[in-house]
């Protein structure tokens, strides 16, 4: 079988297996918000570069690319997110305030993989330059960029053990849809990209990561309004990011740390809000009393529980925080990102798993910036000893700050690479 022909009924099977997913994916409840979008692509528009952010977090890293990128003429720049969340994020974050007056943005919900509606969208949006971020490979996406003859770039990128070990079992697909170029963020996933795509042209980066925790400006605003809701008088412990399944862990560490400090406030962040309902009923079963967020006009009257159902203020809260817990980190679930609440100058304490941010690991556990504990029972044991034993903000800030400053430039250099290829097409 000739190449063309693997691809051509690679992607009719492909296009069946879409079409019989779609109805069901409509029924989803995370998939309704937007289904329409996505699913159809006459509301694109042409734009010069096109930037793919799944979620939130990588929401985060098109936000801080574009607030750094000064093209030198007019732009028309697309951005997508997968989630409702980075939708969110995208739209709260970039504006004519936040960006060059040169760039025409536009934030838009990224279509389905299904090749046919890939290639319309495609079609349409006609982009120069395609910017992927971290680990976004969609066979569809892909094959019809490189038919486009744009520009493919998977910037920020990483590939975990297990992602590698996925895409090795079907290297003979992805050596037919290769994008142009790979940043990596260390050294080890840029040799997992180069087994996986043998001609791309793959170099290392500095994570991104490490500018937009600290160049987002706080919302002062924002800040007012949580601190009209927390006791002055209290020390608060931040349960943040918490997941599905360390959610019996964690009313366990909750439990502990009442008994033993119970004249503190305890917010509980699940890390996605659909979970909430899920909280309640968990938190009532347990004869454990809570405040929701939304329902709190007033500074609260003594300790207690906060379970946190608003979206896009746990970074603002951090910085009421004594200490912090990241969750995503009791089960080999990722980890979360345990470098914000550092910065703020919380005590911060993570599980034992933690693989979305071994890029920063290592040097920030022996720095003392972060707090690596094995299970539930130690962090509890951690975070009582930090409420019983204040340490000072102010250094941690600072030990944080200093840390991060110095693995800074990771944006700006992306800019470079994308200046560079958008003006040779003027």
């Amino acid at each position: 079988m000739s190449k063309n022909a693997f691809i051509l009924n690679f992607f009719k099977l492909y296009n069946i297996l879409w079409s019989l997913s779609l109805p069901f994916l409509k029924k989803n409840k995370r998939l309704r918000l937007g289904f329409q979008q996505r699913i159809t692509f006459f509301h694109h528009t042409k734009a010069d570069i096109w930037i793919q952010a799944a979620s939130a977090g990588e929401a985060s890293l098109a936000v801080t690319l574009l607030k750094t990128l000064k093209p030198k003429t007019r732009m028309r720049v697309l951005v997508t997110s997968t989630t409702s969340q980075g939708i969110t994020l995208l739209k709260a974050r970039l504006t004519k305030k936040t960006i060059s007056t040169l760039i025409d943005l536009k934030i838009e919900w990224f279509p389905f993989d299904s090749p046919h509606i890939i290639k319309e969208a495609i079609k349409i949006i006609n982009p120069r330059i395609m910017v992927l971020l971290e680990t976004e490979i969609w066979p569809a996406l892909l094959y019809f960029l490189k038919k486009n003859q744009t520009k493919i770039y998977i910037i920020n990128a990483r590939l975990s053990q297990k992602s590698f070990n996925h895409y090795m079992k079907t290297k003979f697909l992805w050596k037919h849809l290769a994008p142009d170029y790979i940043l990596a963020t260390s050294r080890q996933d840029a040799g997992r990209y180069e087994q996986i795509f043998e001609r791309t042209i793959v170099k290392t980066m500095l994570n991104i990561k490490f500018e937009f925790i600290e160049t987002d400006t706080p919302d002062l605003n924002l800040r007012e309004q949580i601190k009209k809701v927390l006791p002055q008088t209290l020390s608060l412990t931040i349960l943040a990011s918490v997941r599905r399944q360390e959610e019996k862990n964690i009313i366990k560490l909750l439990k502990n740390i009442l008994m033993t400090f119970p004249n503190q406030i305890v917010a509980i962040f699940p890390r996605h809000m659909h979970r909430l309902n899920s909280w309640k009923k968990l938190l009532i079963s347990q004869n454990l009393n809570f405040h929701l967020r939304s329902g709190i006009s007033s500074p609260l009257t003594g300790p207690g529980i906060i379970l946190w159902d608003t979206f896009g203020e746990l970074k603002t809260a951090y910085g009421f925080a004594c200490v912090v817990f990241v969750g995503g980190s009791l089960e080999p679930l990722g980890g979360q990102n345990f470098l914000e609440p550092a910065v703020q100058g919380a005590v911060t304490v993570t599980g034992p798993y933690y693989d979305d941010f071994a890029w920063a690991a290592n040097d920030i556990f022996k720095k003392g910036i972060v707090i690596k504990k094995d299970n539930w029972e130690t962090v509890a044991r951690t975070i009582i000893k930090t409420l019983e034993t204040p340490v000072n903000r102010s250094e941690c800030k600072q030990l944080a700050l200093e840390y991060l400053k110095s693995n800074q430039g990771g944006t700006r250099q992306v800019c470079d690479e994308l200046l560079k290829v958008f003006d040779e097409f003027i």
